[in-house]
């Protein structure tokens, strides 16, 4: 136990003139022991408690450390984390733009490792700091991993492992940053209770950590979300499949068409029938007609046929062309029964994905893998994605713009009474679908709107306010499924606040940094004292 308490004796001193770190092999195990409990943590997984665990074991394995270290341990947990949980990658991309991808966000996990290397001589002063300073450094971690580059990639924030933890209740006060905080936090204080030896003069500060971890785990049981309020409506969520997963996807463009018009041919006959509920809205997934209806008239005819059998307008998932024929818009576009293509009610995919919709320095891609002229150039839309239908106005977003703070609450802002998210996971696998789907829970409770993600393999679903899943479909198959969704709700506390939770967060975060600096020159001093040769003196 002496060894996994990991306090060494305050007379040993090390580097700096610190106490030891924990010894390295120890430390490397650590480091991988956290990048896999940060995995499990996260969907496909889902095993949320581990989310604090895994940033604890991070946090005792860079403690004391030099700053070089602390950086390559977090690296290595990040590797570990990011490697497996975006394997997904490679199915349309290849291995090495995966492993760049992998190795990128792991790079940010270094510098997690690094600062926390840097607060060790704070936090050896202050141990009660080392819950606010974890939760702190993780928040500005995925501040700026979210941001940078290229727009960013908020994926396996650890907000997204606790869909279905107490934690997830945090979003309705100020989004995932919050919900990082609280767990992050957690792992602090797991970490400061860790680093102790089991004395009874220490008692005192055991109970008080393990107080905060159960406070920071449990607690938010006792936050109140969102209750949706207003007239209900009732919607319908079309997956209708591909005869082929993978990349030949984009091969079967008539036959993925086909199939959403014939699922919702069939849900207009059980209505008729009186087996099924009239819906006020059907929305279709991203990509369910990548024949542009506009320019295509079998494809205008095929819709037109579905949404006039219904007699209620589809949301259709679809691309755009222009007259540039490498150049297009991925939309979501509102056709109304009788008259057809509402263009009033149309929104373009506002942050499509590099090197997947778009490829940025393209000339140096093309030296990193040969599909980089496979990618045509997606263009941005310009405004948020409010589309209002005659039931409902719909807060829609696009695939992996679920992952994004201010792209979300811009619908909100803007009028959405339901969130609605459409996606395309046909050329990944089930694991990114479910890892989406628990982005969208958050967004659910975090801006008190009742919230739908459709896609054209699975998983398809809604979510309440409070977070909770519903209708689940299973993936790589065809289902309609039908839901009352409540319209409305009080403006949530994470929406009026916007990014000024995570701002003050990140402002924190440096002042805490900045206050470290006195003390690591104070102990390089000592260190300097402590190691020059005492000068040598003739006895008379």
């Amino acid at each position: 136990m002496e060894l996994l308490t990991l306090r060494p004796p305050a007379a040993v001193a090390g580097p700096g003139g610190a106490a030891r770190p924990v010894r390295l092999g120890v430390a490397l195990l650590l480091a991988v022991a956290g990048g896999v409990a940060l995995l499990l943590a996260l969907p496909p997984y889902g095993l949320w408690l581990l989310a604090p665990a895994g940033v604890a074991l991070l946090g005792v394995a860079t403690h004391r450390r030099r700053l070089r270290a602390g950086a390559g341990l977090g690296l290595i947990a990040g590797v570990v984390l990011f490697v497996p949980l975006l394997d997904w990658t490679r199915i349309a991309a290849g291995w090495l733009p995966w492993m760049l991808l992998s190795f990128a966000q792991a790079g940010y996990v270094a510098l997690t490792g690094l600062a926390g290397a840097w607060l060790s001589p704070l936090i050896d002063r202050w141990r009660g700091l080392w819950p606010l300073s974890a939760g702190l450094l993780w928040v500005l971690q995925e501040a700026l991993r979210d941001r940078a580059p290229f727009g960013g990639f908020p994926w396996g924030r650890l907000a997204f492992s606790q869909g279905e933890a107490p934690a997830l209740r945090l979003a309705v006060l100020g989004g995932a940053p919050v919900v990082t905080f609280a767990v992050a936090a957690a792992g602090g204080a797991l970490a400061a209770l860790l680093w102790r030896r089991w004395r009874r003069p220490q008692l005192l500060p055991v109970l008080l950590f393990t107080a905060a971890v159960a406070v920071l785990v449990a607690g938010p049981l006792l936050v109140p979300t969102a209750a949706s309020s207003g007239p209900v409506t009732t919607v319908a969520i079309v997956q209708g499949n591909v005869p082929r997963l993978g990349l030949d996807f984009n091969a079967q463009r008539a036959a993925v068409l086909g199939n959403h018009v014939r699922a919702t041919l069939a849900l207009a006959a059980e209505v008729r029938a009186g087996r099924q509920k009239q819906p006020g809205l059907v929305v279709w997934p991203e990509n369910s007609s990548d024949i542009d209806p506009l320019r295509n008239p079998d494809a205008a005819q095929q819709i037109a046929g579905a949404a006039d059998a219904l007699g209620v307008p589809i949301l259709v998932g679809t691309l755009q062309r222009t007259d540039v024929p490498s150049e297009f818009y991925n939309v979501s576009l509102l056709w109304q029964p009788a008259t057809g293509p509402d263009l009033a009610q149309t929104y373009a995919k506002r942050h499509p994905v590099p090197f997947a919709e778009y490829m940025p320095l393209r000339k140096i891609a093309r030296m990193v893998t040969d599909k980089a002229d496979l990618v045509q150039n997606m263009l941005a839309g310009g405004k948020p994605g409010v589309i209002r239908t005659p039931v409902a106005t719909v807060g829609d977003v696009i695939c992996f713009e679920v992952a994004y703070d201010d792209i979300v609450r811009d619908t909100v802002t803007g009028g959405a009474q339901i969130l609605a998210v459409q996606t395309n996971n046909a050329t990944f696998n089930e694991a990114e679908a479910r890892q989406q789907l628990a982005m969208m829970q958050l967004r659910a409770v975090e801006h008190g709107r009742e919230a739908l993600m459709v896609s054209t393999v699975g998983v398809s679903a809604f979510a309440a306010t409070d977070g909770q899943v519903i209708g689940a479909t299973g993936f790589n198959v065809d289902a309609v499924v039908l839901r009352d969704m409540h319209l409305d709700g009080p403006r949530t506390l994470a929406t009026r606040l916007g990014h000024r939770p995570e701002l003050t967060m990140v402002a924190l975060a440096v002042f805490v940094l900045a206050a470290a600096v006195p003390l690591r020159r104070a102990g390089k001093r000592r260190h300097h004292h402590d190691t020059t040769p005492e000068p040598h003196t003739e006895a008379r």
